[in-house]
């Protein structure tokens, strides 16, 4: 019986698919790695421009605006940072940060994309500013290396937060090795229960606030950051412990019954609503 010619149509559809479907692979893959490497250089770049800034207290950066207006300037850096950084965390601003990359890999994407947002806002931060020339305080001899130690031991402890809480969310992994796996759909990691998460339940923000205050070098302008950024760490997990009490329901409200929130051993006295 002869083959209808439509069915040769099919055929010839069916090969012409497979022969193309490698080279779609191929296509996703690329774009998914060139994804992943502005996500990591950028996010390097912050981390170091964060370390470097803050070891010497502000005092050396590169923004040049001249006085009165430098303060304002260093106003909007350093706000810019906790307010959108919560904006898009939450809500529409979520769902804007799934669109960043257009098409149907915006949404896999978008941890990737939150994360160049944030680098890119951390690296104006600590980039732009412009120092005030005031130095208040320099450490010397034995506690400059004290503080040196504690100022490493704090990097080190947000590391270990950062690792504890999830490393490929947290750094923007999770997208682009999506992407390159072909999923459509994430696969985040449960919620955060070990290692320092142990211990306390906001672990990757208490470990950035002692960043802010170990530094070496006290200026007018590592006050201020510490200040606002320190307030910042204290206030934002207030909406994230929603978002988890949301996201995990009778497992978060267990575990944060049992877990202080950011001081080690403070009993079972919750600071905020969940």
């Amino acid at each position: 019986m002869a083959t209808p010619p439509e069915d040769h149509f099919e055929r010839l559809g069916r090969l012409l698919g497979g022969a193309l479907r490698p080279a779609a692979g191929r296509a996703r893959m690329g774009a998914a790695l060139l994804v992943g490497l502005v996500t990591h250089a950028v996010f390097g770049v912050a981390v170091i421009a964060m370390i470097w800034a803050m070891f010497y207290g502000m005092s050396q950066s590169f923004g040049t605006v001249p006085p009165p207006w430098a303060w304002f300037a260093n106003a909007l850096l350093v706000l810019q940072f906790p307010l959108l950084h919560t904006l898009l965390l939450n809500g529409r601003g979520a769902r804007l940060v799934a669109r960043v990359v257009p098409g149907p890999w915006g949404p896999v994407l978008a941890t990737s994309s939150f994360a160049v947002i944030a680098s890119l806002q951390l690296a104006a931060l600590f980039l732009l500013w412009t120092p005030s020339g005031v130095v208040w305080w320099r450490a010397e001899g034995a506690v400059f290396w004290l503080l040196c130690a504690a100022y490493a031991a704090a990097w080190l402890l947000l590391i270990k937060a950062s690792w504890d809480a999830g490393a490929e969310v947290q750094s923007g992994a999770l997208g682009w090795l999506t992407m390159l796996s072909g999923r459509r759909r994430p696969e985040y990691p449960p919620m955060p229960r070990r290692g320092l998460f142990r211990v306390i339940r906001q672990p990757i923000y208490l470990s950035f606030a002692l960043t802010l205050w170990t530094v070496p070098i006290w200026t007018p302008d590592q006050l201020v950051l510490a200040l606002v950024l320190t307030a910042y760490c204290l206030a934002a997990p207030v909406l994230k412990e929603r978002r988890f009490a949301r996201r995990y329901g009778s497992d978060w409200h267990r575990y944060k019954a049992h877990t202080p929130y950011m001081v080690p051993g403070a009993g079972q006295k919750d600071v905020v609503d969940g």
